[in-house]
């Protein structure tokens, strides 16, 4: 088993915790795990990007190769598609649906989402309001993690424990509003 995922986002989004929650998943179920992450201009709305690659067996790379991702998971249109070139054929893209728009140029909303639709397996998914729904509007990331959940070689309740690992400290409130936001994306992307 082997998966190869490409997380892009915008500097503030939350791109590296999902990362950070897969990747804890995936090590507590034994398996290797290999990660890189690109984030200079973060800290001033500029990209994020993060490669994570999971298998059984030992990675060599911490690098996704073009054309061979199996998913990329993004918390902004305009970035899912940045990545698309590193998206295998057969590959899986799930992006929040709501734009970051930190550039004057910024494309037509309409648009990106009809390049997306066009992808073989995709999700398009109102992170933001299922965040709120789930009480806490900074959670839209894990609304993410729970959209992507169906695509990743881990079963949720490993994802979960995750969770509750990197937000148990913000306080039970806090935890139980990323619970939430967790099932909250899953459900979305059924």
């Amino acid at each position: 088993m082997k998966k190869d995922i490409i997380l892009a986002g915008v500097g503030g989004q939350g791109t590296l915790s999902i990362a950070a929650i897969i990747a804890k998943a995936a090590v507590k179920m034994g398996l290797s795990v290999r990660q890189s992450e690109v984030h200079g201009m973060a800290q001033r709305g500029g990209a994020v990007l993060a490669h994570l690659r999971i298998a059984d067996a030992d990675i060599a790379s911490d690098l996704v190769p073009q054309g061979a991702g199996d998913l990329i998971i993004s918390m902004e249109p305009l970035e899912s598609l940045r990545y698309a070139a590193w998206l295998a054929p057969d590959g899986a893209l799930v992006t929040a649906e709501e734009p970051f728009m930190n550039i004057n140029d910024y494309p037509e909303i309409e648009t990106i989402r009809a390049i997306i639709r066009r992808f073989p397996k995709y999700r398009i998914i109102g992170a933001e309001r299922l965040a709120k729904d789930a009480g806490l509007p900074k959670a839209a990331n894990v609304v993410m993690a729970g959209a992507a959940a169906s695509f990743l070689p881990l079963p949720d309740d490993a994802l979960e424990a995750a969770i509750a690992d990197m937000f148990a400290a913000k306080g039970a409130t806090a935890l139980e509003a990323n619970k939430k936001a967790f099932k909250l994306g899953k459900d979305a992307a059924l």
